[in-house]
């Protein structure tokens, strides 16, 4: 009997102890193997490295936390066991002989004292939770503020420096592509020393790079402080989301997500008019940048003092090196300070794995496809309204980016409608014995895409005559903007549900490609829209987004059956009782039959599936693990 079957054995008699099942699993599963092995010759194998006692009596949410813990652990780019050293071990010094090793190594891992230890940041007062979450959700949309503020310069920059238009829109653009080159730097230093630290580091960068795009002298100055800002930026939009994730449990963590995403889409729109009325003004483009850095800097300075750590293996760093200080035992440590960072790994984990999923996998191919597009009309629109408000009917830039509004008024209204979702999603993830299905996250999206591509028409069809009131194009941005954060915000759910332990990688690999599109659909925004017209042009997008519809259609009806070909999606037994299951709404495909419910594990059993679903699958050449 092995290790990992003694740590699942364990789990399962912890379930059966505690009297009462956890009303979900987290959605981060771990195997169990990844607790670090005792110190060599100081336990044997097939001995329990804890106290099965103590386990036993351990509350299922703390369970779930270590689970949790444990999977961060062997996620995190470094090594869950030493390396070998090819040099000679060195002295000890002074003539003494190495000490021997630690009689259990696992008695001196610090963990959590309890499901309501006040040092986890789910243990948080609401207060202090609503704080944070408002802070960041500032310094989050500062950055994505910033993108698209300077698209209003660009003439401006253009006539300064003797550039086309085109050449200044590069600004927006070189910004974007900083933010699909961002978090794969900033994603893997926040699993290494925590939240905080990327978030204090990024947004002094951030600032930095702004202010000097403010002062710039020539035009590549100009373009490289905004590619460097947008890397710096892009911090927020990796790191906010797992802070949100550590702060709020499975219950709360959807609303939580949705209002932050809320921040990244509403964030664009809202620079457009800033942007325009700063530039008609005596101030000039040079405030655009100026405007920025001052928010960077708020966003720094509230950081910086205000911001506490929330990634639990971090939290226990810090709380061992307290009891090493005022207990003088120097054996004394956290799971996260045995890692060591490898390069090797952190190419794999962070370039390679997510490239592989976003080619290989058909999901993450398909969907990123989707979101890339859509990503990219997101920023094509600060070219397309000009278009509309500024060259048909005759708007000063400022008035002209007002109209953005119907954009962020449809994207507040899809918002709204995900939280009102939540309950109807909490009941069928009870009644699936806290098991949940990707799939249930697919009727948003596809209303979403209806409704975006019906808003293009609407935009196209309605903005190229002057003799048809404004009014009328801009409310085409309730559907456009319910349908882009209505796709948004389901799918990248529905990536993070279907991949697990790989969610990260396929969005990463999501992230890098959305960020492409939104990077190069303003620079022949202009050209289409001139050559085609607004409302060809417009036609032409809304029968691509058309197009596109079926996609999340298609994994609605077969995503099960995709999934279980994966070489990294782990599969789970969907397991809703029958008393449940007739209270509960129709689930989505893959849902099983009455008879197979009959034969479905308890939750003691999913459990330990799911322990094993964390372990490397290889793949289909069976030549390499993942």
């Amino acid at each position: 009997m092995t290790l990992g079957d003694i740590d699942r054995a364990i789990e399962a008699a912890e379930l059966d102890a505690s009297g009462r099942r956890s009303e979900e699993i987290e959605r981060v599963v771990s195997a169990s193997s990844v607790s670090s092995s005792s110190s060599s010759g100081a336990s044997r194998p097939g001995m329990s490295r804890v106290e099965t006692q103590r386990d036993l009596e351990r509350d299922p949410t703390e369970l779930s936390r270590i689970q949790t813990a444990r999977s961060q652990h062997s996620g995190t780019v470094g090594r869950a066991k030493s390396k070998e050293w090819k040099k000679p071990l060195p002295n000890f010094g002074a003539g003494k002989p190495y000490p021997p090793l630690l009689p259990n190594q696992e008695d001196y891992v610090v963990e959590f004292d309890g499901p309501d230890d006040p040092l986890h940041a789910q243990n948080w007062p609401l207060k202090k939770k609503l704080a944070t979450a408002a802070m960041l959700g500032f310094t989050t949309m500062t950055a994505a503020f910033g993108s698209s503020i300077f698209s209003t310069a660009t003439r401006a920059v253009g006539v300064e420096f003797g550039v086309s238009p085109e050449v200044s829109l590069l600004g927006v653009s070189l910004y974007v592509l900083g933010f699909a080159t961002g978090p794969t730097f900033w994603a893997p230093l926040s699993e290494l020393k925590g939240r905080r630290l990327p978030l204090v580091i990024s947004m002094f960068g951030f600032s930095i790079f702004n202010t000097a795009n403010a002062v710039a002298k020539d035009l590549q100055t100009v373009l490289i402080t905004r590619f460097f800002a947008g890397f710096f930026g892009a911090s927020p939009l990796a790191v906010v989301a797992a802070v949100f994730s550590d702060m709020f449990d499975n219950r709360t963590r959807g609303i939580a997500i949705t209002v932050f995403s809320m921040t990244v889409f509403t964030g664009p729109l809202l620079a457009p008019f800033i942007g325009g009325f700063i530039t008609e003004s005596h101030l000039g483009w040079r405030w655009t940048s100026w405007i920025v850095s001052f928010m960077g800097w708020l966003a720094f300075v509230l950081d910086l003092v205000f911001l506490r750590e929330t990634y639990p293996p971090v939290i226990l760093i810090d709380k061992a090196a307290e009891l090493r200080r005022r207990t003088l035992n120097w054996g004394i440590h956290a799971k996260q300070e045995e890692i060591e960072v490898d390069l090797r790994e952190l190419i794999t984990k962070n370039f390679s794995r997510p490239m592989r999923l976003l080619f290989t996998e058909p999901i993450v191919t398909l969907l990123s496809v989707y979101m890339a597009f859509i990503y990219g009309l997101l920023y094509l629109f600060l070219t397309a309204y000009p278009f509309v408000f500024q060259g048909v009917h005759g708007m000063k830039p400022g008035v002209a980016g007002l109209t953005f509004f119907g954009m962020i008024l449809g994207q507040i209204v899809a918002g709204i409608t995900i939280v009102l979702q939540q309950p109807w999603y909490q009941r069928k993830l009870a009644a699936n014995r806290g098991v949940p299905v990707p799939e249930w996250r697919l009727p948003s999206v596809i209303a979403g895409g209806v409704a975006f591509a019906a808003g293009l028409f609407w935009f196209g069809w309605s903005g190229y005559r002057r003799d048809i009131h404004w009014i009328v194009p801009t409310l085409s941005g309730l559907l456009s903007g319910f349908g882009l954060a209505s796709i948004f915000l389901q799918a990248l759910n529905y990536l993070v549900d279907a991949y697990l332990m790989f969610a990260a990688s396929a969005i990463a690999g999501n992230t890098f490609l959305r960020s492409l599109a939104g990077a190069g659909f303003p620079l022949f925004s202009t050209y289409m829209f001139d050559g085609m017209g607004i409302q060809w042009a417009s036609t032409l997008l809304g029968c691509v987004a058309a197009a596109l519809v079926p996609i999340p259609i298609i994994f609605y009806l077969y995503g099960p059956k995709i999934r279980a070909k994966s070489a990294f999606a782990p599969t789970f037994p969907a397991t809703m009782p029958p008393e449940e299951a007739a209270a509960a709404t129709p689930a989505a495909p893959g849902t099983p039959s009455e008879e197979e419910r009959a034969n479905t594990p308890d939750e003691k059993e999913i459990l330990e599936g799911s322990a094993n679903a964390n372990l490397p699958k290889l793949d289909k050449d069976a030549r390499s693990a993942v």
